[in-house]
């Protein structure tokens, strides 16, 4: 089900609605570049554990007006528009890669509405004390994230054209993500209907300019705009031991920085194995318990 959600400020939101429809709502908050057509769980998945899962794009992907010079804080009060125009009080937040910072900033600025929240092969913030934010990392992300920061104009006129490409043929940015994949990946992304949905969910991402992954990138290597250890709900962070793109020292610094939190790191996963994943981790938002492999 789609649905189009004005904010408080006139933008609008695209927001898909996928399983069942009086389940218990989950957002799910795509990873970057992405959209709100990114892999998920199938339906039957959903109904068996009574899901209703909530995608949008967030500003400058797909469907949704952009918002420039976003944090990834801001990003809670479309979240929260979204809730509402829903008739959502309370619900749980997941978010993959670029939007699982998102998803923690739901957690810290939405205390008395946010009920659970995952973050899935995550990045610490940019500032994060006594990190080596590049440590483990692939070479294609230390560069596009230095470039950012420290030369934005070039980074951007490197960017759009790359993204018109990738809008045109989706499948470039798998076949450049390869390179830099582990066996373990390799594997997963080799799915027929994985790669159908990737191609399905970058094709969305970039269909109307390069503007929602330009936003992203600024808002992780900035401030974020709150604090992790304000964090009052309970939090899974899940990491892949073998992860480059986003390194699960990452993940382990904010297993110190947020109280309570649970981190659990595959040793033998690396960043695609959090698709994987999602089907424990959404009964773990919604039951608690313990994820088991």
């Amino acid at each position: 089900m789609r649905d189009r959600v004005r904010t408080a400020d006139g933008r609008h939101l695209m927001v898909e609605r996928f399983g069942d429809p009086h389940g218990k709502p989950v957002f799910l908050l795509h990873g970057t570049p992405g959209s709100r057509l990114g892999p998920a769980p199938r339906g039957m998945v959903l109904y068996q554990r009574r899901t209703q899962l909530i995608a949008y794009d967030r500003p400058g992907y797909g469907g949704s007006d952009r918002r420039p010079g976003r944090t990834v804080a801001d990003g809670v009060a479309d979240v929260a528009a979204i809730a509402d125009a829903l008739g959502l009080d309370t619900f749980a937040v997941a978010g993959r890669s670029g939007g699982a910072p998102h998803a923690l900033a739901c957690a810290a600025l939405l205390p008395g509405r946010v009920t659970r929240t995952a973050a899935l092969v995550g990045l610490a913030p940019w500032d994060a004390d006594g990190l080596d934010w590049f440590d483990g990392m692939t070479a294609s992300n230390v560069r596009e994230f230095t470039t950012a920061a420290v030369d934005p104009e070039e980074w951007i006129a490197r960017l759009v054209p790359r993204a018109a490409g990738i809008r045109k043929d989706p499948k470039r940015l798998l076949d450049e993500l390869r390179r830099e994949l582990t066996e373990s990946d390799k594997k997963i992304v080799a799915d027929a209907g994985l790669r159908l949905m990737l191609e399905a969910n970058f094709r969305e991402g970039l269909r109307t300019s390069a503007d929602g992954w330009i936003d992203d990138v600024f808002a992780l290597c900035s401030p974020w705009g709150f604090d992790p250890a304000d964090i009052t709900c309970p939090v899974l962070l899940w990491h892949g031991e073998q992860d480059g793109f986003s390194p699960v020292a990452h993940s382990r610094w904010l297993a110190r920085r947020i109280p309570g939190a649970t981190a659990t790191i595959e040793p033998a996963a690396a960043h695609f194995a959090a698709l994987d994943a999602l089907p424990r981790i959404l009964t773990w938002l919604l039951r608690g318990g313990a994820i088991r492999g």
